[in-house]
């Protein structure tokens, strides 16, 4: 059975998400952990007429980077590693992880110094717009999500749409259902978060709602956009721990006054939250609001790749924004941060109620997920 959801996964990824073919040349980059779904991915590939060109990593590669690394490795994109993401036409990355605190007692400065150097690397994927990340389970993962390998796989799959027969059909009714939803958040000027400790409002005028359903995360499911920089108004909590660069976030709130964080807290890694808000000029602002609608995820994992998605939730990134909704923010930072709704929690778009307790009131986003 996993074998076959392998197989599913791969056509996704190239039929679907890269929607590779013919000519194209399509880079696979992981960890070795990864190694069933990359084989899968570069057959699927070779038999649509694409080159796949593999780039594979081994456990430790970062935390020698980090621990050896000299000046001039932060100082400029390494020539080669341009040419190749330059030179691609899809890119599909996929994170397998077999220590999820490797980086855990690494500078964050250093951190923070690789990712402005690799910023423009970053604005060169986002340009392609052919490109997509997805997730391999491994045994690290299960263990930060607290269940065996098993339970973590039929986790993942599900979440996914692999146990749907035809999981590529199911990721285009669920983007035609957010759709929907988008019509309607596109007519809003102003959204309100209302929860525990939470009460947010921003503009969302003149920006533009996208539809994330499988094209760029995978497992996908939310609805996003870059507020007006300067609208953030009240408060906000994270409940959702988050883990970021080998590190733990959680309970973290933040206050925000004219756009800006003006006063934060945590209750765990609150310096490394501070370190993140104090990275540049751009990393105190929101740059993304995302609406999470995947109900196949049925709770919270401390991995941003699916917490972010998950139904009843919303996430806010401080830091950069993508240009393609408006966004206007620039940093080197992209933090994402999951306020959850499921309980006590509402959603309002011009003082509308249009989610109640993590469920909304007009747009049933479960109902794609019947089996085919």
């Amino acid at each position: 059975m996993i074998d076959e959801r392998i197989g599913k996964l791969a056509r996704v990824l190239v039929d679907y998400s890269t929607e590779a073919g013919e000519g194209d040349q399509v880079l696979i980059s992981g960890e070795v952990g990864a190694g069933p779904l990359i084989r899968a991915i570069y057959a699927r590939l070779l038999q649509v007429g694409a080159t796949p060109i593999t780039q594979i990593s081994l456990p430790g590669m970062q935390e020698l980077f980090f621990e050896h690394a000299q000046e001039v490795h932060y100082d400029e994109i390494p020539g080669v590693t341009r040419a190749v993401v330059e030179g691609v036409d899809a890119q599909i990355m996929i994170l397998a992880p077999s220590n999820t605190r490797a980086l855990a007692n690494v500078d964050p400065s250093k951190q923070q110094a690789l990712q402005k150097r690799n910023k423009p690397l970053s604005e060169v994927v986002l340009k392609k717009d052919r490109w997509v990340i997805t997730l391999f389970p491994t045994e690290a993962l299960a263990q930060e999500a607290q269940s065996s390998l098993s339970e973590y796989e039929e986790f993942a799959f599900g979440a996914m749409g692999l146990n749907e027969e035809d999981p590529v059909r199911y990721w285009s009714d669920k983007f035609a259902e957010q759709e929907r939803l988008i019509g309607r958040l596109q007519e809003a000027r102003e959204i309100r978060i209302v929860g525990p400790e939470t009460d947010l409002t921003l503009s969302v005028e003149g920006r533009k709602f996208l539809n994330s359903a499988g094209r760029r995360n995978m497992p996908c499911g939310e609805v996003f956009t870059g507020p007006v920089e300067d609208s953030a108004h009240g408060t906000v909590y994270f409940g959702v721990p988050a883990a970021i660069a080998g590190r733990e976030i959680s309970g973290a709130w933040l206050r925000f006054e004219e756009g800006k964080v003006v006063e934060a807290s945590a209750e765990k890694g609150e310096d490394f939250l501070m370190s993140l808000l104090d990275a540049d000029a751009g990393s105190r602002y929101l740059g993304e609001l995302g609406i999470g609608t995947n109900y196949n995820i049925p709770h919270a994992s401390s991995n941003v790749l699916f917490d972010e998605k998950l139904g009843g939730t919303v996430h806010l990134a401080i830091g950069r924004s993508y240009a393609e909704t408006g966004g206007k923010n620039d940093s080197s930072v992209h933090t994402d941060l999951v306020c959850d709704l499921r309980e006590g929690g509402e959603l309002y778009a011009d003082g509308e109620l249009i989610q109640e307790n993590g469920r909304f009131l007009e747009f049933d986003l479960s109902g794609v997920n019947h089996a085919r």
